[in-house]
């Protein structure tokens, strides 16, 4: 893998510092300040990858946003439907593993989306399925769209459709 040049890397800190303060400010208006850590726990661990390494597949958009969903919806699943809190939480990293990778968004950090949705305490828990939208859905668009922007500084955009390789266009 190729390191970062020297602006790459600077423009990399600085969109991490902003997409995870924005994330934080807007987090913490719906949720307890005592909630608030766990939660961004997998924002970190989300800004981590989609800045520091913005080339990687799990760093890609669909993976990003679609991970945290989906994690998000089994973790209050499991959180509603199995009574013993560390069942619950054992129970949804594979089954958040097994539908990441059956839609294609295999997202690391949905992991601690999907334990946050059943160990994350009242203020979580009371938002029921309404966390999937916010905070997760919510904090995921604002990482993606700093990444976006800082991805146009790059030397190679890894936001870039046309110059992906990617063919969207289908035979008839």
């Amino acid at each position: 893998m190729k390191s970062m040049s020297n602006s790459e890397l600077t423009i990399s800190i600085i969109g991490a510092f902003v997409a995870t303060l924005m994330a934080t400010f807007f987090t913490s208006t719906i949720l307890e300040v005592e909630q608030v850590p766990m939660v961004l726990a997998s924002t970190g661990a989300s800004a981590m990858l989609i800045f520091g390494l913005p080339h990687s597949p799990v760093s890609q958009p669909w993976n990003l946003v679609g991970g945290h969903v989906v994690s998000a919806l089994v973790g209050v699943a499991c959180y509603q439907g199995i009574p013993n809190e560390l069942l619950a939480a054992s129970t949804a990293i594979p089954m958040a593993m097994f539908l990441m990778h059956k839609l294609h968004c295999m997202h690391p950090p949905g992991g601690a989306t999907a334990v946050t949705a059943v160990v994350g305490g009242a203020a979580v828990h009371s938002l029921g399925y309404a966390y999937v939208v916010m905070p997760v859905f919510f904090s995921a668009i604002i990482l993606l769209s700093i990444a976006m922007a800082a991805g146009t500084f790059r030397a190679r955009n890894p936001f870039d459709i046309q110059n992906s390789g990617i063919n969207n266009t289908q035979e008839p």
